[in-house]
């Protein structure tokens, strides 16, 4: 049996450069905190929190003073910088140039949609931290969809000006920027194109590795797909997986590999999300080879 990972899997740029900054605040002696999970990664989460980083949440930080935080690649709504200011907090921002780009733009198109009474719209998954500091630049006013019925939120006789979570799928996308510009032709007679501002801001690191996984699925019997539960991108990709190869596994870890899945398989393929360290993808090859 054939065990192969996918070259294009593992971090992004922004997760790599995150996870760099931390490691070496950490090899220099800092005590360093993080503004929640670093990656949704539990393993790598663990690994670094075994090197000193210390994970807490935005009501934690309220409590901090004189000390270094990290911002991880999701970045951060202004309220949160506002607050280091006022606690002497240093903070460390990791921020992914993607999604800082993004901000800006979100916050320019929300003071520009604001003179014509229109709406923010964002593609995201509600609670996600992207998309909390994307909300941030809009004064939380920035109406999210998920799915279809969180189109109920959404106020069609206005002009609306559309944006995704730059880790959500690009079907998913065009497929709300599909149903969003139907509705607004059935509710609003006079619509114009000037309307209806759609952006495709999804990080192009993330879309062209669909198009690499649908190849790389359909040259394996089976494809084992490494990700933490909590990661929008993992459960992107992994459809791309399921899409087009059904024997497409969701692991966490080597721990939850099943036997049965390697019935009558002569090639194993193993893919990941851009939060996925390539350490754990080895683990996983290692003991399917091992093991199976």
């Amino acid at each position: 049996m054939v065990v192969e990972i996918d070259k294009n899997s593992g971090y992004c740029f922004g997760v790599e450069f995150a996870i760099q900054m931390a490691e070496d605040e950490l090899d220099a002696g800092s005590n360093l905190y993080c503004l929640g999970d670093i990656v949704h990664n539990a393993m790598e989460v663990e690994r670094l929190n075994k090197k000193g980083l210390k994970i807490i949440t935005k009501d934690q930080l309220e409590d901090l003073h004189d000390c270094k935080v990290l911002i991880r690649a999701h970045g951060e709504p202004p309220s949160t910088y506002e607050l280091a200011l006022k606690n002497n907090i240093e903070l460390i921002d990791a921020s992914c140039p993607v999604v800082l780009k993004l901000q800006n733009r979100v916050k320019n198109a929300f003071d520009l949609i604001e003179s014509k009474d229109g709406q923010i719209v964002i593609y995201g998954q509600k609670g996600h931290a992207e998309v909390i500091g994307l909300s941030g630049q809009t004064n939380e006013k920035a109406i999210v969809v998920t799915n279809e019925e969180d189109l109920d939120l959404v106020d069609f006789t206005k002009p609306i000006t559309f944006f995704s979570q730059t880790t959500k799928s690009t079907a998913g996308f065009y497929k709300m920027k599909g149903l969003i510009e139907d509705k607004m032709k059935a509710n609003n007679l006079a619509f114009e194109d000037k309307d209806f501002d759609a952006n495709d801001s999804i990080c192009r690191q993330v879309s062209n590795r669909e198009p690499q996984l649908e190849k790389f699925s359909v040259l394996h019997d089976v494809i084992i797909f490494v990700s933490g539960k909590k990661s929008s991108n993992g459960k992107a990709l992994y459809g791309v997986c399921k899409a087009n190869n059904t024997r497409s596994y969701f692991v966490e870890n080597e721990q939850e590999l099943e036997s049965s899945w390697f019935e009558n398989c002569k090639r194993v393929g193993i893919a990941g999300a851009t939060s996925t360290p390539m350490w754990l993808m080895e683990k996983v090859k290692n003991h399917i080879e091992t093991i199976y």
